[in-house]
């Protein structure tokens, strides 16, 4: 098909994928920047002895992660995860077939406009593991201890989201490993949006620095709302609520 045997489809289909992952890290890193939020509302910590979805009092990351549990959304986010999933192992295959069309890793080079692109653009592929590999590195400190046991009864659930951030965030060496990890993901991010949109046709002389800039922005939107959740926590946990 042409969708699976042309250049052009290829990078569509990549595109569309990165735009689930575009779309599940607003949407997580939104919900985790209400804990920030919490801070100077007096909220941070605070959650009501229920296992009662939205109970009065709770603090907004709390409410939050109630949201989470509703189950349009408890449908929503798998999807999402799958559309990543397939950015990931897409991504994988493509960069395999082009290594394997060059004969190497570097077995010749091609002067192009390629050569005048930014790092990140020409390491996607590292970054993309990067990513991944603190991604399971992430899984164990929230999805395993809340999401696992609450759908498959497995352990132990969680049902205080802050005392999990305290816990995780609570070492420097984990914060900087996971602040490692933010830089990946906008250095991934500022590429991938721009040609995300470039692929779908924003690609007009007009749009193209303009596009650039705004994947700039949303790749440093997220990346700032999600290092100030871990330093807020690092705070927390070692200097306010020790």
């Amino acid at each position: 098909m042409f969708i699976f045997n042309s250049s052009i489809g290829k990078k569509f289909i990549q595109s569309i994928s990165g735009a689930f992952l575009l779309l599940f890290l607003l949407l997580h890193g939104t919900i985790n920047f209400f804990s920030v939020i919490d801070t100077f509302t007096g909220k941070y910590g605070v959650v009501a002895n229920d296992d009662i979805l939205f109970s009065e009092g709770d603090g907004l990351f709390k409410l939050g992660c109630d949201f989470m549990s509703l189950p349009i959304v408890s449908i929503m986010v798998p999807v999402l995860a799958l559309g990543f999933l397939v950015h990931i192992i897409y991504g994988c295959w493509l960069t395999y077939e082009n290594i394997k069309a060059r004969g190497g890793v570097k077995r010749y080079e091609v002067s192009s406009k390629a050569a005048a692109d930014s790092w990140s653009a020409r390491n996607m592929f590292v970054l993309g593991l990067v990513i991944l590999g603190l991604l399971l590195f992430h899984l164990t400190h929230f999805w395993a201890k809340m999401q696992l046991p609450e759908l498959f009864g497995i352990g132990n659930y969680e049902n205080n989201p802050y005392l999990l951030l305290n816990a995780t965030f609570g070492h420097w060496w984990i914060l900087a490993i996971y602040i490692l990890w933010f830089v990946a993901i906008f250095l991934h991010l500022s590429h991938g949006f721009w040609s995300m949109l470039q692929t779908i046709g924003w690609n007009s002389q007009v749009w193209f620095n303009r596009v650039k800039v705004i994947g700039i922005v949303v790749a440093a939107l997220i990346f700032l709302m999600f290092t100030a959740v871990a330093v807020n926590a690092f705070i927390q946990a070692n200097f306010l609520m020790a």
